[in-house]
């Protein structure tokens, strides 16, 4: 319907302007009285010419409000489903009711893991989304939030910063309107912050503490010391900026990425519970994190690029269900020469780039094996 309204509006300022030339050469028709000049013909001609595009305008007019009708009998058809779910719901009590939407999602969920995760096998060209703020800083939409909340969350630059901006969409932040400010008590660090279920997770400043901070409350839920982990720039990826800690969220939850002295500068995954940020489980996969340009998590297995600047590929691959490693060679194009905020988000199954002052997507490919349960 928005489409609609955009495409009416255009076409009404176009018909408006012929609606002029109209009238002009009407006037030039009706001053000429049978007697016209080649020049004039000619002129009156060229006039006309313009005429021609108006009857396309028109046949697009036809077009949408066949559409219209269309979108009528849809809203029709699902008020009726609606009407025939109601009655269905009425035939169970509550705690049948209640039985089956746990059995089903169950269901769901067991569907999900096995067609929804998969090794990654590709990475598309870059979308620019939109060019806003310095050269470092991050944004991202919420991994839990239904598919019509689609706010987006921009954060400029790597440290110190307390503004937290939400637009109400993703058009809006194209726009860059309708959107309110978060002042955050504490500030961050680094751009490895990720909203997860309403809260956003980041870095303390000039420390190693992990800050939950819930969006409609304004306030602060937890907030905890990640153990051992480094910070101030002391394991930083290898573009600098604070990145000591990162946090991302993938289909199987909420992640911590860092490095601590005792895995002497290695890359270490903790799984962390996202009511109380304790550190549920913690691998070492023995990448060096200086040499990370960036890094993100997919279905369990951790994604590591070779650098942050042009000419980057996705090199390293840890996997969290075996403990196991494996190089890679995912080629991707750095457009903008220069990432430094770098998440996957399940729901979309796209990557949120910050790239020199540049919001970028890219959608991902995943090789899925899908087994049943009688497979060995």
């Amino acid at each position: 319907m928005e489409v609609l309204e955009l495409r009416t509006y255009r076409d009404l300022q176009y018909v408006r302007g012929m609606e002029t030339l109209m009238r002009s050469l009407d006037a030039r028709l009706r001053a000429a009285d049978g007697s016209l000049s080649a020049k004039s013909f000619q002129e009156l001609k060229d006039r006309m010419t313009e005429l021609l595009p108006l009857s396309s305008v028109l046949e697009q007019y036809k077009t949408d409000t066949r559409t219209i009708v269309r979108l009528r009998e849809e809203v029709r058809n699902l008020s009726g489903g609606l009407a025939t779910i109601q009655e269905e719901m009425g035939a169970y009590g509550f705690e049948d009711l209640q039985q089956r939407v746990v059995a089903l999602e169950a269901r769901l969920h067991a569907c999900a893991q096995k067609l929804g995760c998969g090794k990654l096998t590709g990475v598309s060209n870059p979308i620019t989304i939109r060019a806003m703020g310095s050269r470092f800083g991050s944004w991202m939409t919420d991994t839990m939030a239904p598919s019509v909340d689609s706010r987006v969350w921009y954060m400029d630059g790597y440290y110190k910063g307390r503004r937290v901006l939400e637009f109400r969409t993703l058009g809006d932040f194209i726009k860059g309107q309708n959107f309110i400010q978060h002042l955050l008590p504490q500030p961050w660090a680094g751009t490895g912050h990720v909203v997860y279920n309403g809260s956003l997770f980041y870095n303390k400043y000039q420390s190693n503490v992990v800050v939950k901070y819930h969006f409609r409350s304004r306030s602060v839920l937890v907030q905890r010391s990640l153990p051992g982990a480094g910070y101030n720039n002391t394991f930083p990826y290898s573009w600098g900026g604070f990145s000591d800690m990162d946090f991302m969220v993938d289909e199987s939850g909420l992640w911590a990425v860092y490095t601590t002295n005792q895995n002497a500068g290695n890359i270490v995954v903790s799984r962390l519970d996202p009511h109380t940020l304790e550190v549920v489980r913690s691998w070492d996969t023995g990448y060096p994190k200086r040499s990370a340009g960036e890094a993100f998590m997919i279905c369990g297995v951790l994604y590591v690029t070779n650098s942050h600047l042009a000419g980057a590929k996705v090199y390293f691959a840890y996997f969290t269900n075996t403990s196991s490693y494996e190089y890679t060679d995912v080629p991707f194009h750095n457009q903008y020469s220069h990432i430094s905020m770098l998440d996957y988000n399940p729901r979309e199954r796209a990557l949120y780039t910050w790239n020199n002052g540049h919001q970028v997507l890219y959608n991902v490919t995943l090789f899925h094996v899908i087994s049943t349960a009688g497979d060995p």
